[in-house]
């Protein structure tokens, strides 16, 4: 299964779309606390559309408690501007991933972060993308990747 973790996301938009992507991709979306916003929030379901509710959201009070429930074996990657490979150098096709993506003013904190699993998307002229921008490319790699792989998800 592909997973979407946000750690401790500002932006109700944000997310909201991410959701979307989500769904149109049959991934989860956890959300580690604390959120920037409320579950509640207009703007998230504004971005959500009528499709929020049918989102697989789990939420979560800490990091620890996701790593803790994360399956062995699962891959588990940090998108983050300062990692060392591109997206598509790293090997997107496992049977359950997890893609991490920090908050959008301060990205992943180093004490979550694993450096050698950090992955970032190439960009010239600006040091960032936004958050739904970054999680779509990533996503559909993945999805590319494991279609190519025969993994279902």
């Amino acid at each position: 299964m592909l997973n979407v973790v946000l750690f401790q996301p500002e932006i109700p938009h944000n997310t909201g779309a991410i959701g979307r992507l989500c769904l149109a991709t049959s991934a989860r979306l956890h959300l580690i606390k604390p959120l920037g916003f409320s579950l509640e929030d207009k703007q998230l379901k504004r971005a959500g559309l009528d499709y929020w509710p049918e989102v697989d959201v789990r939420v979560w009070n800490a990091w620890e408690e996701l790593v803790a429930e994360i399956p062995a074996g699962a891959a588990c990657y940090f998108i983050e501007c300062q990692g060392e490979h591109t997206y598509w150098e790293a090997d997107l096709a496992a049977a359950e991933i997890f893609l991490v993506f920090g908050p959008e003013t301060r990205g992943i904190p180093a004490s979550v972060i694993q450096p050698e699993r950090c992955l970032h998307i190439p960009m010239q002229g600006t040091r960032s993308l936004n958050l739904a921008t970054a999680a779509g490319i990533v996503m559909y790699e993945t999805l590319r990747q494991r279609t190519l792989a025969g993994i279902k998800s």
